[in-house]
């Protein structure tokens, strides 16, 4: 069996983590030592040494300057990592724990980390080959790299002096969870989708009747349990259409990223139950990854969670932020734009000769939406500010949508909005918000009257 997730998860575990950038960076400063060092007992060594721009150095002078280069970047080395802590501190506590993994994979930090300890690594790798007994060799080549590199590690340090604050500063948290959001929309309802329409000439099943008939029929369905408890990371679909295909099975999936499992848990229903041997249930087990934290990768609920988490916090008692609920409200809505105006991808995956094989859980833009603005309508009902902002966006957000079904979603917001609303706020702050809440009401009614009128 194809080993592809697991090679993937790996690798977007190692890519994503705090120390690959940096080992790598060291790594590569002992190698680019030892080049230097060689290149400096070559002709290239005595040709450098020729320019008239440059003063050798003599063995004590560079002792002097590559000890102090290697003691000054350990320092700022431990300083950075310590700043680094505190940013993750005071993130984890402002916008939840949630955050953690953007900033741990935050490339600037990581690079600001691998230059100091790959010019640290660099410079005790040329300190170490400088002698002056019968014999003076002094890497002089190796030694003006170090000092090109301390002037680069000063550099990087201006840059990460003004990159930690704008990295722990809200709106830029909100833009870089939104800008991901968007990004997955996109990939996960491409315009022109190339699965089976709903509507095509040989319907297939209804997915609903399909679940009801794999769970009412237990002798025909076998159920693919899990043997680990965590959270579903991410899921290889091509994989489980080919190990569905290669076993002559119809798979249907219960759980999808960002779902936790425990052991014993089904993943899927596979029918017909006979044909499901143990390794086609090791096949199928092995077309998911578990772990321990919710990841962006193919998990599009834990994005939004994540804007929801801040807008929370901002609106606790606490904190009462209400513009930074409106930042994430903004960014909420661009997701939620980004699909609607997109084709809804089949729940239906069929192999190479048309036969149907996997029936995924359907995503729809109205569990989006209770998500997102259902979860942080609850939050932000007691406050003018922030509950205005959400109506003007859902406004906004009906110009997007293409069906009645999606416009009727939005409505359904409003409502839903305004009745946690009214016992909320002021009877003059609740007939402003009002006021807006019919203008939006009137607009969607407009837009449901057009698509009527368009397919009378």
């Amino acid at each position: 069996m194809k080993m592809r997730l697991p090679i993937l998860q790996f690798w977007r575990a190692v890519r994503w983590s705090y120390w690959f950038v940096p080992s790598l960076m060291a790594i590569g400063a002992i190698l680019l030592g030892a080049t230097a060092i060689w290149l400096d007992t070559t002709p290239a060594g005595e040709l450098f040494e020729k320019l008239s721009w440059y003063q050798k150095s003599k063995p004590e002078g560079a002792r002097s300057v590559l000890s102090a280069i290697a003691g000054s970047m350990i320092t700022v080395a431990g300083v950075v990592f310590s700043i680094t802590i505190v940013a993750i501190s005071y993130a984890a506590t402002q916008y939840g724990p949630r955050i953690l993994t953007n900033f741990m994979s935050d490339r600037g930090n990581q690079v600001t980390l691998g230059t100091f300890i790959a010019t640290f690594l660099y410079s005790l790798m040329v300190l170490r080959t400088i002698y002056d007994g019968d014999t003076i060799f002094v890497p002089q080549l190796a030694v003006f790299l170090a000092m090109v590199f301390a002037a680069c590690s000063i550099a990087v340090l201006i840059y990460f002096v003004h990159h930690v604050p704008e990295s722990i500063h809200v709106n830029h948290v909100a833009a870089r969870i939104g800008r991901r959001l968007v990004r997955a929309m996109g990939k996960t309802f491409p315009a022109g989708s190339d699965h089976l329409p709903d509507d095509d000439d040989k319907p297939l099943p209804d997915f609903d009747s399909e679940i009801e008939r794999f769970l009412g029929r237990g002798d025909d369905v076998a159920a693919v349990r899990a043997q680990e408890s965590g959270y579903i990371q991410a899921m290889d679909i091509d994989e489980l259409v080919e190990t569905a295909c290669r076993h002559d099975l119809v798979v249907c999936l219960l759980r999808t990223p960002g779902d936790f499992v425990y052991s014993g848990r089904p993943y899927a229903l596979a029918a017909p139950a006979d044909r499901v041997s143990e390794d086609a249930d090791r096949a199928l087990r092995h077309c998911y990854s578990v772990g321990n934290l919710r990841t962006p990768f193919q998990d599009l609920h834990f994005l939004i969670d994540e804007l929801v988490d801040i807008a929370a916090r901002a609106m606790s008692s606490g904190v009462n932020d209400p513009f930074t609920a409106r930042t994430c409200i903004d960014w909420l809505a661009a997701g939620a734009a980004e699909m609607a105006g997109r084709e809804a991808a089949s729940r239906y995956r069929l192999d190479a000769e048309g036969v149907l094989r996997v029936i995924m859980p359907e995503v729809t833009f109205g569990d989006v939406m209770q998500r997102g603005f259902g979860a942080v309508r609850s939050y932000v009902a007691h406050d003018l500010i922030a509950a205005d902002h959400t109506i003007v966006m859902l406004a906004s957000l009906s110009g997007r949508c293409r069906t009645g079904d999606q416009l009727q979603c939005v409505r359904y917001q409003v409502d839903g909005l305004m009745e946690l609303a009214k016992d909320k706020l002021a009877a003059e702050e609740f007939a402003r918000l009002d006021a807006n809440a019919r203008d939006c009401r009137r607009a969607i009614g407009r837009a449901l009257d057009r698509r009527a009128d368009a397919a009378a």
